[in-house]
């Protein structure tokens, strides 16, 4: 290995859907350049799909599922979980040990699942004094009681004062500050830097002449949002002729036999249905109208697109996407129905409305900068000139 080389490593909190691994992706894509290696530790089932840049590679761990807010299962070996979460933690500090990274950025949990990454962040602090290790959170958890509550159980505040350099917030203050919702102690905050939201990169596109418009749908990984494809087909079904175009994208982890319910429908109503697709920017990037869920990943890339959205952002387990919801719409970014109150009739509404006049929507998408990579370069820029021994 050149010795002048700056490795990065990656862990990547994933027990369900497509969120965190794509967040992952694009910050590696950002960061990577010549003399930087980064490798990605995930327990991702889909990480193989992605194209891995020249300097980026990943470790698969064994996969778990997420079954209650405190019981993770494997998500393919028939082991016992605490057996799947020990070979995860020695899979980590292996890797760790031998890769010896410059920077850690943890996603999401502070000690990773089950503390499964609290050993390799108490080898770092012993053996790797210029280590710098950082947590990357998206811009909202969860409403802010239950996080506050959470966090003191889990004694979250104490790993981040004894092990972590820094806490990078993809999002803006502004728009939601986690410091003040979720009472970030005065020692912890003052560690936290607000990187902005993490553009995705806008393909080239040449322009079409269409007969129709066209809308996609998304709903990230598919795991949790059959009732969004379920109306939506619904509201076609029951509408007659739509002078607009459909893209499904149900995600990889739509219960197969749902899939096939779903796909037999689109077909009679004309709508391209698709599992997935790794080009999805491009796939939005054609769209008059996108309407998804509202995960952190979707909305980031609908904010770089400049494309007008109808969000329907699940409420459970946790409150996340509905806050999201609440504060784009505030900010006029978007329009947005709660879970409870989908039907095929609203959505004909909301999607109609859109698709006829977007013009506030694309106004205020047209101001909003994302400054996250610049600001992650930057950090990284500082790192590599100053050790924190």
């Amino acid at each position: 290995m050149d010795s002048k080389s700056y490795n990065i490593l990656m862990y990547s909190h994933d027990t369900y859907g497509l969120g965190h691994i794509r967040r992952t992706m694009a910050i590696a894509r950002n960061l990577v350049r010549p003399g930087v290696n980064i490798l990605i530790v995930t327990g991702s089932p889909i990480v193989g799909r992605y194209t891995m840049p020249a300097g980026i590679d990943f470790v698969r761990m064994p996969g778990m599922i997420k079954k209650t807010n405190s019981i993770y299962v494997p998500h393919s070996i028939k082991v016992d979980p605490k057996i799947a979460i020990s070979i995860r933690k020695n899979i980590i500090s292996a890797t760790a040990k031998t890769f010896k990274p410059d920077l850690f950025i943890v996603d999401k949990v502070p000690s990773g699942l089950k503390n499964e990454v609290l050993p390799t962040l108490k080898w770092i602090k012993k053996n790797l004094p210029c280590t710098r290790v950082v947590l990357g959170l998206r811009d909202i958890l969860d409403e802010a009681k239950s996080t506050q509550a959470d966090w003191k159980k889990k004694k979250f505040p104490e790993i981040l004062r004894d092990l972590y350099s820094e806490i990078w917030v993809y999002g803006e203050q502004k728009l939601y500050d986690p410091i003040k919702e979720y009472a970030f102690p005065e020692d912890i905050a003052e560690k936290t830097i607000f990187t902005g939201y993490i553009p995705r990169k806008v393909p080239k596109m040449r322009k079409a002449k269409r007969k129709h418009k066209q809308v996609v749908v998304t709903i990230g990984g598919g795991g949790d949002g059959y009732s969004v494809l379920d109306n939506y087909l619904k509201m076609l079904e029951t509408n007659g002729t739509v002078n607009f175009k459909t893209l499904m994208i149900t995600g990889p982890f739509l219960d197969p036999k749902r899939l096939d319910e779903l796909a037999d429908r689109a077909r009679a109503v004309k709508v391209q249905i698709k599992p997935f697709v790794k080009n999805l920017e491009k796939r939005m990037a054609a769209a008059d109208l996108v309407v998804t869920m509202g995960g952190y990943n979707t909305l980031c890339e609908i904010l770089s697109l400049k494309k007008p959205a109808l969000v329907i952002p699940r409420d459970k387990p946790r409150e996340e996407q509905l806050l999201r919801a609440k504060v784009f719409k505030g900010r006029g970014i978007c329009d947005y129905i709660k879970w409870g109150d989908v039907s095929p009739e609203l959505l004909r509404e909301k999607v109609n409305a859109l698709l006829d006049d977007s013009s506030q929507c694309v106004s205020e998408l047209q101001t909003f900068r994302m400054t996250g990579l610049e600001v992650m370069r930057e950090r990284l820029a500082y790192f590599r000139e100053n050790c924190s021994e």
